[in-house]
């Protein structure tokens, strides 16, 4: 659990009132990073009884467009939220479960690739998204599921 002084200081660095839902939010994102809306509507849950969904989509939504979240969604997945914002770190992605790891810049610093080639005239490049795909630890080891049985054959009557 994120400190509640160290989010109100973040929340009116950001510019933006410190009220209770936005609070029960980041603290949310902070102590379950790459939740997904629903995920987190039950985590705010946990620390304001009274939070609806839409203050919860609301708050997501300022929360990341000041920058105090990141929202990512990497393919067939839904959005999910994080408060490690500013790195430019990429993630990797479970192809199993589904879990998604934290993975720092694959090299140097922000934003860490840069296009190969010749970029268009005027384009400046500030950021890089890098998904990585796999397996996690516990998808890999684990015992293979048996294969479903064929359909058994009908006897004539």
């Amino acid at each position: 659990m994120a400190l509640r002084e160290n989010l109100e200081r973040d929340l009116r660095a950001a510019g933006l009132r410190v009220t209770q839902p936005r609070l029960a939010v980041l603290d949310a994102v902070h102590t379950h990073p790459h939740l997904d809306t629903e995920a987190l509507i039950a985590a705010a849950r946990t620390r304001l009884d009274a939070v609806s969904h839409q203050a919860v989509y609301d708050v997501l939504r300022v929360l990341t467009d000041t920058g105090l979240l990141r929202r990512i969604q990497p393919q067939g997945s839904v959005a999910r939220y994080e408060a490690r914002v500013g790195d430019n770190h990429h993630h990797l992605v479970c192809r199993s479960c589904g879990v998604i790891t934290d993975v720092d810049c694959a090299t140097g610093e922000a934003p860490c690739l840069a296009p190969s080639g010749d970029s268009p005239s005027g384009f400046v490049v500030d950021e890089a998204e890098v998904i990585y795909w796999g397996r996690c630890l516990s998808c890999a080891t684990a015992p293979a599921a048996p294969s479903p049985a064929p359909p058994a054959e009908k006897s004539a009557p």
